[in-house]
């Protein structure tokens, strides 16, 4: 086998300050578990000022084929975590990919991308490389992530104000005190088991082996779907490329095969020799990780269990088709942060973190449905599916109307439209267009000025670890009861900004605003001179008002807070 083109830094246990095998000091939040969702609950508690400590069992950066794809919506939290550039500069950028029925191409798909959007719709990145750019931002900001490596939980006590965990490391075994504990342990998550849950759902019997190899090829950056090939009659067959010539290839295994046996070197790199001569793929090529995959569709009811709360792979398993795994473990991540971090700072009622599992559980059956549409396409867990599929497949060429059931339903951003913290339904009913509340918000470029610079940007750029009060007008002006509000929230340390957003005509306002330079965005939000969008930390809408009303916007913002 050949290395793959990373070393991952490796890091030694280290032991804080102890009294008598306890540590001297209590955390706000401790999160059990790095990979991506642990450094990205981490980083958005950190943009809030609130100090965690990560315990991650191993000793460096997760090794082998894991997460490959990353979402626009996940590269939008990841911009607010100070992590985008090194996704953006080493990622590969793609919209779409091409579906085949033994030779024939019956589907070519493409995700939603025009030329409002600031971000690609998908970027593919190994895990690996993943983590260590957030690894890297992380260590940017180590006055407030604490990372402490090669070390695990090896048991958690609850109680009614927080947790006590037991540690043990090589440099030695201890006991630290939590007042939330955040579990970002993965699929066979320790503290999930120590609390007793258990997951709900499906469990798929088709199996995948999954092989990384490098090839060096101009083929572009594509989903690339094969049903029952050449190479592999029968069989489906995945292939995505990723940076460094890395490419990765998942093949299912007939019923009658031998995961054992089927995983073996001797067995693999003839199948995968067969895929390349059916691609035409003449180049040279060297394999780097074999594995073996089964899909589950599994979700815990709820992810807050008193001070400990489950986000990621820990909270639910999701199918891998349609790259949901990672992707919405970072969404949970970025729900979570912010309204953690309000809860530690005093702002919030506790109750707050219920909207976290409400929210998050919901979005979680929604990926979960999804998943399971496409495993069920994917690998047919009946002979009625898979007569289904066949007669799907043979007719999509010819009925492109037919190729919809084919689409593989790539992830993107749930809109939580039954949430607690929606506000002001009946205004919201006012609006003909615009994100309605509990949607993200829609991208449109602006021109951002600030302080009397303009420089090219899109909305997303105004999103803040705070509330956001998008108020819309022709030139800048600001009620001044909303004025007042925002001395209001400073006055109580709710971070709340006010953003005028202003239409053509310029502003000499202080502070930042944004321009509608395209003249797209006011009609993209239905917005009038007088509109006012809330916008949550998360970049989700909580209310929407075609007026204005400051009473009725503090109401809110304190409704939301409990």
């Amino acid at each position: 086998m050949k290395p793959y083109p990373f070393t991952a830094k490796k890091y030694p246990a280290r032991l804080p300050e102890l009294r008598s095998g306890v540590e001297a000091r209590r955390h706000p939040a401790v999160i059990v578990g790095g990979g991506p969702v642990g450094f990205a609950t981490a980083l958005g508690l950190a943009n809030f000022g609130v100090p965690s400590v990560l315990i991650e069992a191993d000793d460096s950066v997760c090794f082998g084929s894991r997460a490959i794809c990353i979402s626009r919506r996940s590269l939008e939290i990841v911009e607010r975590l100070g992590a985008v550039d090194g996704f953006l500069k080493t990622g590969l950028p793609w919209t779409g990919g091409r579906s085949f029925y033994r030779d024939t191409q019956v589907l070519h798909f493409r995700m939603p991308h025009d030329e409002n959007q600031k971000l690609p719709p998908m970027v593919n990145l190994a895990q690996y490389t993943i983590e260590q750019f957030l690894l890297d931002a992380a260590e940017q900001r180590s006055e407030l992530v604490n990372v402490r490596w090669n070390t695990k939980v090896v048991g958690i006590d609850t109680h009614a104000d927080g947790a006590t965990l037991n540690l043990s490391s090589p440099a030695g075994d201890y006991t630290m005190q939590a007042d939330w504990v955040v579990a970002c342990d993965g699929g066979r998550s320790f503290v999930r088991d120590a609390l007793g849950l258990q997951l709900q759902g499906a469990s798929y019997e088709g199996r995948y082996v999954i092989v990384d190899i490098e090839l060096d090829t101009e083929r572009p950056t594509e989903r690339l779907a094969y049903f029952d090939p050449s190479c592999n009659p029968g069989s489906t067959v995945l292939v995505h490329c990723q940076p460094d010539k890395v490419w990765r290839i998942d093949y299912q295994l007939r019923d009658d095969e031998d995961p054992d046996e089927a995983t073996k070197p001797e067995n693999v790199l003839p199948r995968v020799e067969s895929l390349l001569e059916m691609m035409g793929e003449r180049g040279r090529w060297a394999p780097i990780w074999i594995t073996i995959y089964k899909a589950n569709a599994l979700t815990l009811e709820r992810y807050r269990h008193g001070r400990v709360l489950f986000t990621g792979d820990a909270a639910h398993l999701v199918p891998i088709f349609g790259v949901r795994g990672a992707n919405s473990g970072i969404d949970d991540a970025d729900n979570l942060a912010w309204k953690l971090a309000f809860v530690v700072k005093g702002l919030a009622s506790e109750k707050l973190l219920d909207s976290y599992s409400d929210e998050r559980v919901f979005a979680a059956r929604e990926n979960l449905s999804y998943g399971m549409k496409s495993t069920e396409f994917m690998a047919p867990p009946s002979f009625a599916f898979a007569l289904m599929r066949k007669a799907v497949l043979s007719l999509a060429a010819d009925h492109p109307s037919l190729a919809s059931l084919i689409n593989p339903r790539q992830t993107s951003a749930i809109s939580y439209t039954q949430s607690p913290l929606n506000q002001a339904a009946e205004r919201s009913a006012d609006f003909e267009a615009g994100p309605a509340p509990g949607t993200v918000l829609a991208e449109c470029p602006l021109m951002i000025v600030e302080n009397g610079q303009a420089r090219e940007g899109h909305l997303t750029d105004l999103v803040a670890p705070s509330f956001t009060a998008l108020h819309f007008s022709d030139a800048g002006e600001l009620p001044v009861a909303l004025e007042n509000l925002k001395g209001d929230f400073d006055e109580r340390g709710v971070p709340f900004r006010l953003v005028p957003i202003t239409a053509r005509v310029g502003s000499d306002r202080p502070g930042i605003h944004g321009r509608d330079h395209t003249g797209r965005l006011f009609v993209m939000y239905g917005a009038k001179p007088g509109t006012l969008y809330l916008v949550r930390p998360d970049g989700h809408v909580a209310g929407r008002w075609l007026e204005a009303d400051a009473a009725e916007v503090k109401a809110a913002i304190d409704r939301i807070l409990g």
